[in-house]
């Protein structure tokens, strides 16, 4: 077998980049030019072209012959892809998690919710809402325990934390009104183990976000 290559420049130039682009600094559709970039993080342009590489498996960059690099520019299409597979995922996390949920890990997640509150009273930046909002998300995967679902969880993780810019971008008062009630109910529902009401908040807690987001960035996509 060959040697494991070590994590190096072009990993970090990634990680860099993409916290760029999900603090808000770096806006949808920005052009990302590898020299500039080269400069700004002091590496070679190589290993921006890999890291940039990294982030488009992602889906936070697009490439395209002669025209270089983008951040992803959301379009109806992308949020309904993405939030479409999220809804998927989310139910059988939720579902999942509520099987074997315990009280303490019942109480981590009103505890987050709890935190979102405080957030609001404070008003809080929109950053720190969502970074609430992922991290109550993220905590019901570790429950559902499922290293698979995790990973598929992963996959969109980073596009769908780039939708929710957009969509405190558009419509944050929309976006706050919704925060703390939609995520206290799941906890409600979960304490009470699997259900079809379980499944379908879950669902629904996602879908009236891709519903909106569309509304909001145009024509929804053909087929729906």
């Amino acid at each position: 077998m060959r040697r494991v290559r070590r994590r190096g420049l072009a990993h970090e130039a990634a990680d860099r980049i993409r916290e760029s682009i999900l603090d808000g600094r770096v806006s949808p559709g920005s052009p990302l030019r590898e020299v500039e970039l080269a400069a700004s993080l002091d590496v070679s342009r190589g290993s921006v072209r890999e890291g940039l590489a990294v982030l488009e498996r992602e889906g936070l960059v697009r490439s395209e012959w002669h025209r270089g690099a983008r951040v992803m520019d959301l379009r109806s299409r992308d949020v309904d892809e993405v939030y479409t597979v999220r809804a998927a995922l989310d139910r059988l996390a939720t579902l999942s998690a509520a099987s074997r949920i315990v009280p303490a890990q019942l109480a981590e997640l009103e505890s987050l919710v709890q935190a979102m509150g405080r957030a609001l009273e404070g008003d809080a930046d929109g950053l720190t809402l969502i970074a609430l909002d992922l991290a109550f998300h993220d905590r019901v995967y570790a429950i559902a325990d499922n290293s698979r679902l995790t990973d598929a969880w992963h996959g969109v993780r980073s596009q769908v934390r780039l939708i929710q810019l957009t969509r405190i971008e558009h419509d944050q008062a929309h976006y706050r009104d919704l925060l703390v009630g939609e995520h206290h109910e799941l906890v409600r529902l979960m304490s009470r183990g699997p259900s079809e009401a379980l499944a379908r908040a879950a669902e629904e807690h996602v879908d009236s976000a891709r519903r909106a987001l569309i509304h909001l960035l145009g024509q929804a996509p053909r087929g729906r």
